[in-house]
């Protein structure tokens, strides 16, 4: 008897300590499966790390970078699998492929991933441990609820540049969260390169939401592609978004030949959808744009159209269309411009994406991503699901990082409250009732996303004040399962966060203190002047 309490008094200090141990594994997202034990790894400089497949060289030299950085001086090395340092493989029996197994012993770790990816997200893992204390020994079982993990930028109204998108990018890896959607072209900007038709980006390019003087600022193709190859090495995937037929101007300013008018508040707002020659100009963007992103994803926006589109009922063109189709309204011209158009995108090897206004149009199911934006709109989210449409759920509430997170802010939009970090984390599960969506619709969810918009962020503080730490919780809603999030200890693991954020100088807002970092005021808006249509050569 004494033998048998002895040996359940050890079974029962080891399940106390292991369920200790996975309550104290300080990574975000949080793993689907963790069981650490208090021993712990003796990683150390000089150690090597291994990659077991060709495939994996990427990987491991992202490894080797970030070490140094921590000061742990490892090279990389291909080869069979080591007794010490690191080793990095593939396991096919994984079924998920950005799934991974990192097992951490006293003088070795091994991760093992699905695909490289899978590899990429095991190292975050590690780095994460690493960063925020001693490396526990133990084993972790992983893989994403989501797809899809995105995250949009819009950069039409106001611009970030180069290094501030890679910062993004590097802290979207760390939290594994694996698409930015970047919103290139808007009515007060066009920031993309096109070579046909160079005044898109230096006449287009002029202004911002809050100064319609400012200067040309956009990005090059050769930028473009530095930013696109340094997202590929962490495993994120660009969508870019050319707005249309709406959210115009900027273009129209540059080629006015192109416009389909608007009104006094949205002047210029469309483009015109009647004039056969629309069609030539923005396929040979849209080319220009396929053969510069390699993602199988082409975003044309497609929302919002009626601020212009009273204008076509007088345009001459537009009317000539709507005989010549036999079509009856405006809103038949929008539904024919945006068939012929997901043609194009088709056409071009990429899956069309847009915003839910879309269903109204009925674009094809197949070969067609819904992003479902209007939160006061479920039915949309609900025709979308039950007609079959892959779907991201991207609500303005509570995923709309230009919404106020706090009580006492005032930069920023609000509509029936705020959307703080809490909201994030509750993402999705706890509205699904509300909106009215069953289990099954729900296997047509590809993923979750949050927006920013940037009319009120002029500079880098504004956006990463409305971005961190919220990001932190959009990216343990799209990856962690519903059954180990705890938002509790959600917020006990942000600590790491936040001394994290501190070394990056990330002016984020601190839901711990609100006045360690006050809110930054938002931008003077300078009062924009009629639009001067410009026939410059």
């Amino acid at each position: 008897m004494k033998l048998l309490l002895t040996t359940l008094a050890i079974v029962y200090l080891s399940l106390f300590m292991s369920l200790q141990a996975q309550e104290q594994v300080r990574v975000i997202p949080y793993p689907a499966e963790v069981t650490m034990q208090a021993e712990t790894c003796k990683l150390k400089s000089g150690q090597k790390i291994h990659y077991l497949d060709a495939s994996l060289y990427k990987e491991a030299a992202f490894l080797e970078k970030k070490l140094a950085d921590l000061n742990y001086k490892m090279k990389v090395i291909p080869g069979k699998k080591a007794a010490k340092g690191i080793n990095l493989s593939l396991d096919n029996r994984l079924q998920n492929k950005e799934g991974y197994q990192l097992i951490i012993a006293p003088k070795q770790v091994l991760i093992k991933g699905g695909s490289p990816a899978g590899v990429f997200y095991g190292i975050q893992t590690l780095l994460q441990q690493l960063t925020n204390g001693d490396l526990r020994c133990g084993t972790i079982e992983d893989a994403p609820r989501y797809e899809w993990r995105g995250y949009m930028l819009d950069e039409a109204r106001h611009f970030s540049g180069e290094k501030r998108v890679k910062q993004i990018l590097d802290l979207m890896a760390y939290y594994k969260m694996n698409r930015f959607h970047w919103h290139l072209t808007d009515a007060q900007g066009w920031r993309i390169e096109i070579k046909q038709y160079p005044k898109l980006a230096t006449i287009g390019g002029e202004g911002c939401h809050s100064d319609p003087d400012t200067p040309a600022q956009y990005y090059t193709q050769e930028q473009i592609r530095d930013i696109i190859a340094y997202a590929k090495e962490r495993h994120i995937e660009i969508i870019p978004e050319i707005d249309m037929p709406g959210h115009a101007t900027a273009a129209n300013k540059a080629y006015p030949e192109y416009s389909g008018g608007g009104t006094e508040e949205h002047p210029e707002f469309t483009f015109n959808v009647g004039k056969e020659e629309t069609y030539t100009y923005l396929t040979n963007i849209l080319k220009e744009i396929a053969a510069l992103f390699p993602s199988p994803y082409l975003h044309i926006g497609g929302d919002e159209v009626a601020y212009g589109i009273k204008a076509w009922e007088t345009d001459p063109h537009v009317q000539a269309l709507l005989k010549r189709k036999g079509l009856q309204t405006v809103k038949e011209a929008e539904r024919y411009f945006m068939h012929r158009m997901t043609d194009v995108v088709n056409s071009l090897g990429k899956t069309l994406v847009g915003w839910d206004e879309l269903l109204d149009l009925n674009v094809k199911q197949d070969n067609t991503i819904i992003m479902w934006w209007r939160h006061d709109k479920p039915d949309y989210l609900r025709r979308s699901l039950t007609k079959g449409y892959s779907t991201i759920m991207c609500p303005r509430k509570p995923l709309y990082f230009d919404f106020v997170q706090y009580k006492d802010h005032k930069w920023g939009r609000i509509w029936d409250g705020f959307c703080p970090i809490e909201d994030v984390y509750a993402f999705p599960d706890k509205w699904f009732a509300e909106w009215g969506v069953s289990a099954s619709d729900l296997s047509h969810v590809k993923g979750i996303q949050a927006n920013t918009w940037t009319e009120l962020m002029h500079t880098k503080d504004r956006v990463d004040f409305m971005i961190f730490p919220r990001l932190c919780a959009l990216a343990e809603s799209a990856w962690s399962a519903p059954t180990v999030k705890d938002y509790d200890k959600f917020l006990s693991r942000m600590e790491d966060a936040f001394t994290l954020f501190d070394k990056l100088n990330i002016y984020y807002f601190d839901y711990r203190n609100p006045q360690h970092h006050p809110e930054p005021a938002g931008p003077v808006i300078k009062k924009k002047e009629k639009i001067q249509m410009d026939f410059r050569d």
